[in-house]
């Protein structure tokens, strides 16, 4: 591996910084966008359970709020119960625009990523190229030395570029739609609760 980055030379060290970039943010939204964490399976029910036995009370909020970005939201529906219900929802959409945000966390950065990563391979190869050809003497020789060394930095930054920009693309893109797909959950899950609430204070 060493042989690999000397033989690539300095070009490949922003594309081994940015893969370990890359890394940490995939393995950090794969814990952090577990669908039992942001959104918890029963939490709905155990939410209308308690506030029909015990009413809201600031341990509850508490709890929920910290408890995960689904909470937050069931919080702040609850702290507004005996609002209306469009003033409920305009407050569910503030605090489900500040969840959705926590959840894009660092998404940007591992797109970016996707993106310069192959610009970076093609900067080595450039590099790679211009050692190449200011290897060649003027008379047609040239140091075999240095020609191998230019065509190893092209080569090597070219793959390294691609295999890092590949699967930061896969994972910005399959995170996006998990997003998504949880942010649809838990404004279905904020509806029903409005919903609930609303039915519980005119019954």
């Amino acid at each position: 591996m060493f042989a690999i980055i000397e033989a690539a030379g300095w070009p490949i060290w922003p594309l081994l910084l940015a893969s370990v970039i890359a890394l940490a943010i995939i393995g950090e939204r794969a814990w952090s966008l577990r669908a039992g964490a942001v959104a918890p399976k029963h939490l709905l029910d155990q939410v209308i359970q308690d506030y029909r036995q015990g009413g809201i009370n600031p341990q509850m909020l508490t709890q929920l709020a910290h408890g995960s970005p689904l909470g937050q939201i069931f919080a702040t529906g609850l702290r507004n119960s005996r609002s209306s219900p469009l003033v409920m929802k305009e407050a569910l959409d503030d605090t489900g625009r500040a969840v959705t945000h926590e959840l894009e966390r660092f998404l940007s950065a591992l797109g970016t990523i996707a993106s310069i990563s192959p610009l970076l391979g093609l900067l080595g190869t450039v590099i790679g190229m211009i050692e190449i050809f200011g290897s060649q003497a003027p008379t047609g020789g040239g140091n075999p030395i240095v020609l191998a060394h230019g065509i190893s930095v092209a080569l090597y930054n070219t793959a390294f570029g691609l295999i890092v920009a590949i699967p930061s693309m896969i994972f910005y893109r399959y995170y996006r739609g998990k997003v998504d797909a949880l942010v649809m959950e838990m404004e279905r899950q904020a509806i029903k609760l409005v919903e609930i609430l609303h039915h519980e204070r005119t019954a």
